[in-house]
Protein backbone atom coordinates (compact mmCIF):
# COMPACT_ATOMS: atom_id res chain seq x y z
CA UNK A 1 0.00 0.00 0.00
CA UNK A 2 0.95 3.62 -0.76
CA UNK A 3 1.31 5.94 1.79
CA UNK A 4 -1.88 7.98 0.85
CA UNK A 5 -3.64 5.00 1.68
CA UNK A 6 -1.81 3.92 5.01
CA UNK A 7 -3.18 7.71 5.83
CA UNK A 8 -7.05 6.65 5.44
CA UNK A 9 -7.20 5.30 8.93
CA UNK A 10 -6.13 8.70 9.86
CA UNK A 11 -8.07 10.84 7.97
CA UNK A 12 -10.88 8.81 9.08
CA UNK A 13 -10.52 9.24 13.02
CA UNK A 14 -9.76 12.95 12.04
CA UNK A 15 -13.03 13.22 10.07
CA UNK A 16 -14.97 11.57 13.60
CA UNK A 17 -13.58 13.49 15.61
CA UNK A 18 -14.78 16.92 13.60
CA UNK A 19 -18.03 14.99 12.64
CA UNK A 20 -17.62 16.04 9.24
CA UNK A 21 -20.07 13.53 7.24
CA UNK A 22 -19.09 15.04 3.93
CA UNK A 23 -15.17 14.32 4.83
CA UNK A 24 -16.16 10.88 5.98
CA UNK A 25 -18.14 10.21 2.59
CA UNK A 26 -15.37 10.60 0.54
CA UNK A 27 -13.22 8.03 2.98
CA UNK A 28 -16.12 5.03 2.66
CA UNK A 29 -16.43 3.00 -0.69
CA UNK A 30 -20.13 3.26 -1.29
CA UNK A 31 -20.85 -0.62 -0.55
CA UNK A 32 -18.49 -0.44 2.18
CA UNK A 33 -19.25 -3.91 4.78
CA UNK A 34 -19.19 -2.19 8.78
CA UNK A 35 -19.48 -4.27 11.82
CA UNK A 36 -18.93 -2.96 14.83
CA UNK A 37 -19.33 -3.64 18.88
CA UNK A 38 -19.73 -1.73 22.21
CA UNK A 39 -20.20 -1.87 25.44
CA UNK A 40 -24.28 -2.93 25.12
CA UNK A 41 -24.38 -4.21 21.34
CA UNK A 42 -22.99 -5.03 18.25
CA UNK A 43 -24.02 -2.76 14.81
CA UNK A 44 -24.04 -3.69 11.43
CA UNK A 45 -24.11 -1.50 8.43
CA UNK A 46 -23.60 -1.86 4.73
CA UNK A 47 -22.89 1.07 2.81
CA UNK A 48 -21.62 4.65 3.23
CA UNK A 49 -24.95 6.51 3.93
CA UNK A 50 -25.69 3.73 6.79
CA UNK A 51 -22.51 3.82 8.35
CA UNK A 52 -22.80 7.31 8.29
CA UNK A 53 -26.09 7.18 10.33
CA UNK A 54 -24.92 5.02 13.01
CA UNK A 55 -21.70 6.72 13.83
CA UNK A 56 -22.88 10.35 13.59
CA UNK A 57 -26.50 9.70 15.15
CA UNK A 58 -26.24 6.85 17.22
CA UNK A 59 -22.32 6.32 18.51
CA UNK A 60 -21.78 10.24 18.91
CA UNK A 61 -25.14 11.96 18.93
CA UNK A 62 -25.52 15.73 18.19
CA UNK A 63 -24.78 16.69 21.36
CA UNK A 64 -21.83 14.67 22.15
CA UNK A 65 -19.04 17.47 21.69
CA UNK A 66 -15.73 15.70 21.04
CA UNK A 67 -13.13 17.99 22.25
CA UNK A 68 -9.81 16.71 21.46
CA UNK A 69 -8.44 13.50 18.99
CA UNK A 70 -6.42 12.86 22.37
CA UNK A 71 -4.24 9.99 20.36
CA UNK A 72 -4.12 8.41 17.40
CA UNK A 73 -1.83 5.07 16.00
CA UNK A 74 -1.85 3.21 12.77
CA UNK A 75 -0.54 -0.11 11.17
CA UNK A 76 -0.93 -2.41 9.51
CA UNK A 77 -1.19 -6.65 9.69
CA UNK A 78 -0.73 -7.79 6.34
CA UNK A 79 -3.02 -6.73 4.10
CA UNK A 80 -5.15 -5.04 6.78
CA UNK A 81 -5.00 -1.34 7.75
CA UNK A 82 -5.42 -0.68 11.81
CA UNK A 83 -6.43 2.70 13.17
CA UNK A 84 -6.52 3.18 17.47
CA UNK A 85 -7.92 6.77 18.43
CA UNK A 86 -9.23 8.00 21.74
CA UNK A 87 -11.59 11.04 21.63
CA UNK A 88 -12.24 13.23 25.21
CA UNK A 89 -16.08 13.98 24.92
CA UNK A 90 -18.44 16.32 26.51
CA UNK A 91 -21.98 15.47 26.65
CA UNK A 92 -24.96 16.53 28.92
CA UNK A 93 -24.10 13.96 31.29
CA UNK A 94 -20.46 14.85 31.67
CA UNK A 95 -16.69 14.31 30.83
CA UNK A 96 -15.83 10.90 28.98
CA UNK A 97 -13.00 9.00 27.09
CA UNK A 98 -13.77 6.91 24.18
CA UNK A 99 -11.33 5.17 22.78
CA UNK A 100 -11.87 3.14 19.67
CA UNK A 101 -9.57 0.51 17.49
CA UNK A 102 -10.77 0.00 13.97
CA UNK A 103 -8.79 -2.75 11.29
CA UNK A 104 -10.03 -2.05 7.21
CA UNK A 105 -9.21 -2.79 3.70
CA UNK A 106 -9.49 -0.55 0.86
CA UNK A 107 -9.44 -0.47 -2.60
CA UNK A 108 -9.23 2.57 -5.08
CA UNK A 109 -8.66 4.87 -1.96
CA UNK A 110 -11.22 4.40 -0.12
CA UNK A 111 -12.30 1.89 2.86
CA UNK A 112 -14.25 -1.06 1.77
CA UNK A 113 -14.56 -3.20 5.04
CA UNK A 114 -13.95 -1.95 8.44
CA UNK A 115 -14.62 -3.31 11.76
CA UNK A 116 -14.57 -1.28 15.06
CA UNK A 117 -14.19 -1.85 18.51
CA UNK A 118 -15.47 0.41 20.93
CA UNK A 119 -14.30 1.08 24.87
CA UNK A 120 -17.87 2.89 24.82
CA UNK A 121 -18.02 6.13 27.16
CA UNK A 122 -15.81 6.12 30.42
CA UNK A 123 -15.95 8.59 33.08
CA UNK A 124 -12.96 11.07 32.28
Amino acid sequence: MDGQNADLGRLFAGALARKDSAAMAALLDAQVDFRGLTPSRSWEACGADAVLDLLLAHWFEDSDEIEELASLETGAIADRRRVAYRFNVHSPDGSFVVEQQAYYTERDGRITWMRVLCSGFRPR
